[in-house]
């Protein structure tokens, strides 16, 4: 053990010598005897010489018992840290009641199985079911804590691009709090009372009655984007949830009709991501284009537009 330690706390000491784990398994760790000082347990709070020895003779046991599944997995990235993958629509991200199976999770124990015993399979943070875009993995212990430590931090940038009912005149940021729904407990909703959450959101590309934005997100909050726009009355495109009756612009084409009535999901899709690698403590960033549907409703909305325009 380095002399700058001596006389600490073991549980202070451990979390310096042993970053790639949490504290809260270090704490485990010391208390059942899993980590020893010169051959001896010790408590947290004991002092430590220097010189002595801290060994950890823990092994690695799955966090939670759920099953892999041959699941196609579109994999924009992968080290020994890391996982990143474009996830589709229509796809659920971790298992919970009525979704045990075919999910995110399942495919991803199948494509890396010592992810069983990394927290939650290496997710740490989620994409709704029917938002498409980039989601990061971590693949070791280390990657992580240094993953949960960025979000929370708010050094991991998210981008998103989305499509909203009505035409924005500008960008600008929504500083709302959000909780649960106090009667729908699928959604949620601005309160008072809830944590924190703040989007940027900027104008891409107007359409005769909608918008085409970039949202950057500064704190990620379920559903929070979805909840936000709504909130400032330009809720998603297809929104199931969130985005009110279904309207159609004056005098739009069959095309667009139909593509308005059809489109049965949020129009949502997270473009791009940057973080600090984990190991090399670099900056990395991925950008995956829109999906197929997303890209289809541009075309349409940008052919009605044109429309309009010539006859004017």
């Amino acid at each position: 053990m380095p002399e700058e330690l001596a006389g600490k706390r073991l549980d202070q000491i451990a979390a310096k010598l042993f970053p790639e784990f949490s504290r809260s398994r270090l704490q485990e760790w010391i208390k059942t005897g899993s980590l020893s000082v010169d051959g001896e347990g010790r408590r947290p709070r004991d002092p430590v010489v220097a010189g002595a020895m801290l060994v950890i003779s823990a092994e690695m046991q799955p966090v939670d018992s759920w099953t892999a599944e041959p699941l196609p997995l579109d994999i924009v990235h992968e080290d020994e840290h890391l996982l990143v993958l474009n996830k589709a629509s229509n796809v659920v991200v971790h298992p919970a009641a009525g979704h045990r199976a075919g999910t995110l999770l399942n495919g991803i124990l199948q494509h890396c199985p010592a992810l069983e015993a990394i927290p939650r399979a290496g997710i740490v943070h989620r994409l709704d079911k029917d938002t498409t875009g980039l989601m990061v993995v971590a693949k070791t212990l280390l990657a992580h804590k240094s993953l949960v430590d960025q979000l929370q931090a708010r050094r991991v940038s998210r981008q998103y691009e989305a499509v909203v009912k009505g035409v924005l005149t500008g960008g600008g940021t929504v500083d709302a709090p959000l909780d649960r729904h106090p009667v729908n407990r699928k959604k949620r909703a601005v309160h008072a009372s809830g944590k924190e959450a703040i989007s940027h959101y900027r104008v891409l590309e107007r359409f005769r009655a909608h918008t085409h934005v970039q949202v950057n997100l500064e704190t990620g909050r379920t559903h929070q984007i979805r909840v936000h726009m709504a909130h400032i009355n330009y809720p998603l495109v297809g929104d199931p949830l969130y985005g009110g009756r279904m309207n159609v612009p004056r005098a739009a084409s069959p095309e667009l009709t139909d593509m308005l009535q059809n489109f049965r999901r949020q129009a949502l899709h997270a473009r791009r991501l940057t973080l600090l690698h984990p190991g090399s403590r670099e900056e990395m960033s991925w950008e995956v284009p829109v999906s197929e549907d997303f890209s289809e409703l541009l075309r349409v909305l940008r052919a009605d537009k044109s429309v309009e325009s010539s006859s004017a």
